[in-house]
């Protein structure tokens, strides 16, 4: 099997030299994965026409030749990565103007570069690697797949176990043991429970209060496998649903059922956001939904494409994206369904399998 790490260079030296540049410096670490497969927390890599130099420190020595082998250059350097970087300079031939990375770099950092690196002149760039991940290959696809039937699995688990007199708190505790045991390296995000009027915050962060019987209960979370997420949201109640509750569900699960079959490769991320608030709108609804309608998703839980109001960036084939559609009401509570779907070049995908009814529990 071909090296995907090879194309993904050559496709960020061509955007390198259509930026004017004669190198890039990588400081952000999905970045760096992306490109060279280090996972660590501490490297820098820069990409000239003929190196790809990785710098990382002494706590990586092992990991850092397991995981890039002979793709980069590697300099392992026990007092300052950065200092390492700045004395390569001397031996990499051909560079006159290297960009930095505007968005993941520190303010103490970029003074670093401009003096420490002064052999050459340095500009800010953006994005130029965040734009190849959008579009996913297979093998990225397959991870976020198996990150989403990784929680997928955690939810029933957790959701058998969920109960009247429980605290959000616990609620989490529940799923996050649940993740851990299904297999996911860690959390991508925060894990969101919201009970009762709480599921009105689409961001809330799980408390003491304990979820009482007739409660919506909204969960948020993901799961992260071979440094791929996922990132899912259903809403249950804990006990029988009123006839308010279901209503509101089935608007917001029909407009999850139209973004997801409508949403084409090739739209712009507002023109896919529009489907499922249109369909909210025309239910009397559309006040309530105040959040954009998805998100990109790989190495990061947050990444590009965006589905919003106002994206207007156009969604590339191969991008794997969240369709979340919510309503959320002060003081009664919220409802949102999100799934995780693929835009391959035959349409949407959903790689999301849990149900969509609106599921009595405890």
């Amino acid at each position: 099997m071909p090296d995907p790490r090879a194309g993904r260079v050559a496709a960020l030296r061509e955007a390198v030299q259509h930026a004017h540049l004669d190198a890039v410096l990588l400081t952000s670490l999905p970045n760096i994965r992306y490109i060279t497969g280090f996972s660590g927390s501490s490297a820098l890599v820069l990409i000239t026409a003929r190196d790809v130099l990785l710098i990382s420190d002494f706590r990586y020595a092992t990991q850092v030749r397991s995981e890039v082998g002979d793709f980069a250059r590697i300099i392992i350097d026990a007092q300052s990565i950065w200092g390492a970087l700045f004395r390569a300079q001397a031996d990499l031939a051909g560079v006159e103007i290297a960009g930095f990375e505007s968005a993941h770099v520190l303010h103490r950092d970029v003074e670093r570069i401009l003096s420490g690196g002064s052999r050459w002149q340095w500009r800010a760039t953006t994005d130029l690697v965040e734009a190849l991940r959008e579009q996913k290959d297979a093998d990225e696809v397959a991870a976020i797949a198996a990150a989403v039937e990784v929680a997928e699995r955690a939810l029933g688990r957790t959701l058998d176990e969920v109960h009247a007199g429980m605290t959000e708190l616990q609620v989490a505790g529940l799923l996050e043991r649940a993740l851990r045991d299904a297999g996911s390296r860690g959390f991508p995000f925060e894990t969101i429970v919201a009970s009762g009027p709480r599921a009105a915050l689409p961001h809330a962060r799980p408390d003491d209060r304990e979820v009482r019987r007739g409660d919506l209960l909204l969960i948020d979370f993901g799961a992260i496998v071979d440094g791929y997420c996922s990132d899912i949201t259903r809403t249950v109640v804990v006990g029988p649903a009123t006839d308010e509750q279901r209503g509101v569900h089935a608007i917001v699960r029909g407009a999850n059922e139209a973004a997801t079959s409508g949403v084409r490769a090739g739209m712009r991320g507002q023109d896919a956001d529009a489907i499922a608030r249109r369909y909210i709108e025309e239910r009397g609804q559309g006040d309530a939904f105040g959040h954009g309608l998805g998100h990109g998703i790989g190495l990061e839980v947050h990444e590009a494409p965006r589905l919003a109001r106002t994206a207007d960036g156009v969604l590339p084939t191969g991008s794997v994206v969240t369709i979340e559609p919510g309503i959320y009401r002060e003081g009664w509570g919220g409802v949102r369904v999100e799934d995780d779907v693929v835009l391959g070049a035959g349409g949407p995908r959903r790689l999301t399998t849990f149900s969509h009814e609106l599921l009595e529990i405890g």
